[in-house]
This record gives C-alpha cells, sequence and structure tokens, in this order.
C-alpha cells in the first residue's frame, strides 16, 4: 500500500502538549496528571485510558446557571497517548502563570486539571448584556489548549498603548489588562449594527499584557447537522449554522 497519506504520521517527542499539526493536539498521560478536555474532542488514543465526565462543584454550576459561561469538559486518565481536535480549528498551547488567563469558554480545548476556572464579568459601559459579558478566568500553573479559527494575532498591550478589539473576534487575553465593553453606536438600540459598518460591540483592553484575536466573528457550528440539505446545515433554526454561533454568541 502506498499513499502520501504516510506523510502524516505521529510526530515523536516527549513534550506533554504537543501539536501533531494546526488543527491536531497530542497529550501524554503518564497517571500522575489527568486532562480535562472538550466533551467530544478524541479522536484517537493509545494505551489504557479512561474518559470520564468532569463533575462540576457547586459554585461552578450555580455560575453556570447564571452566566451561562462554563467549561463541558470529560476527565482522561491513565497511562497512553490521547489525540483531541475540534472541527478543525488551530490549536495553540498557552502556559498558564501567576498572571492568569481570560478566556471564552467555546475556545478551551484542553487544560491540566492543576488549573483553577471562574467565571468574571466583563464591564459593560451600558450595563447591557452582549458578546463577552462573562468569561472564564483561567489561573494556577499549567497548560491550556486554546482554539482560533484560522491563524490568530497576538496584540501586545502597554500602558502607552491600548488596543481595541472586536467582541466577536476575541479568543483570550492576559488577566491582569483592564477591560472595558462598550457598543459602537450613537442610538439607544445597541444591538442594531452601527451605521452599515456592520460594527457591534467592542472590547478596549489597556495596561501590560496581551490579546489573543481571531479572524473570524463567529464559532464553526459545534453540533452541525449532517446530512439533511443545506437548509438543515446552514438554515435559520436551532440546528443551523446561524443559530449554533450567533445563538451562542449573545448567549454568553
Amino acid at each position: 500500500m502506498q499513499s502520501p497519506l504516510f506523510g502524516f504520521t505521529e510526530t515523536q517527542t516527549q513534550e506533554r502538549y504537543a501539536l501533531q499539526n494546526p488543527q491536531l493536539l497530542r497529550v501524554a498521560l503518564e497517571g500522575h496528571q489527568d486532562v480535562l478536555a472538550r466533551k467530544g474532542s478524541m479522536v484517537a488514543y493509545q494505551g489504557l485510558i479512561e474518559f470520564d465526565g468532569e463533575y462540576q462543584t457547586q459554585g461552578q454550576q450555580r455560575a453556570r446557571a447564571r452566566t451561562g459561561e462554563a467549561l463541558d469538559l470529560m476527565r482522561c486518565s491513565g497511562q497512553g497517548t490521547v489525540y483531541l481536535a475540534n472541527l478543525a480549528q488551530h490549536v495553540h498551547i498557552v502556559d498558564v502563570d501567576h498572571d492568569g488567563l481570560t478566556v471564552d469558554s467555546a475556545y478551551v480545548l484542553a487544560l491540566d486539571s492543576t488549573l483553577h476556572w471562574e467565571s468574571i464579568a466583563v464591564d459593560s459601559q451600558y450595563g447591557i448584556s452582549g458578546s463577552g459579558k462573562y468569561n472564564l478566568n483561567i489561573s494556577g500553573h499549567g497548560k491550556v489548549a486554546l482554539m482560533t479559527s484560522g491563524q490568530p494575532l497576538m496584540l501586545h498591550v502597554t500602558p502607552d498603548k491600548y488596543v481595541n478589539v472586536d467582541a466577536d473576534a476575541i479568543v483570550a487575553w492576559s488577566t491582569s489588562l483592564r477591560v472595558q465593553m462598550q457598543a459602537q453606536t450613537h442610538s439607544s438600540g445597541v444591538w442594531r449594527r452601527r451605521g452599515n459598518t456592520g460594527e457591534g460591540w467592542e472590547l478596549s483592553f489597556l495596561g501590560q499584557g496581551y490579546a489573543l484575536v481571531q479572524p473570524s466573528e463567529l464559532l464553526p457550528p459545534q453540533n452541525a447537522v449532517i446530512g439533511g440539505g443545506a437548509a438543515a446545515q446552514f438554515g435559520m433554526g436551532q440546528q443551523g449554522a446561524r443559530g449554533q454561533n450567533q445563538g451562542n454568541i449573545f448567549s454568553n
């Protein structure tokens, strides 16, 4: 049997987290530390690996009911290697340290079980909920695997150079940054895109740190129906791409 496909073989490495290609993450498990992964993100594994639903504390359950922001995770444990991916999104490995990381839960693929997370509110100039109103603050020491639609842009924020980002394109930022959420509109109808520019909510970042932006303002459909024609997959209903993307965005 011969094929160019044999060029896509496993990348050998001693690293616990390692990218096999831009869209596929390999995590090595050695029994002493579990990894928490996005539910349904396992595409393959080797060795003796167990997958269990991750327990949520009462505080996390209350926060989810109040904010809609949470991590739907499974616990991967054992001895071996697990391969993770989600809708062919680009995967990026981040080391979380004492500075912390603030991220939209929709962009988390996996993280070390030693890390802690909680829901936080993003300040709104108008006091009105919108995209990015609630996010997750991840703290501790460990690794997080983030996802983006396409290759992202990492913007450096300094005290003399603040950054404005479309609220639908921001993925994550340094927790140390000060954030102001505002609607790009001069009317009372803040949900209406400003004039005919198509621009709506934005986040302003000030301080010292970084902001990660993806080249897309919509999530890919998370539970798109396979088959059933274009109307089922890309229509206006709950299972369509519009319902999966914009519905999720404005429920955060």
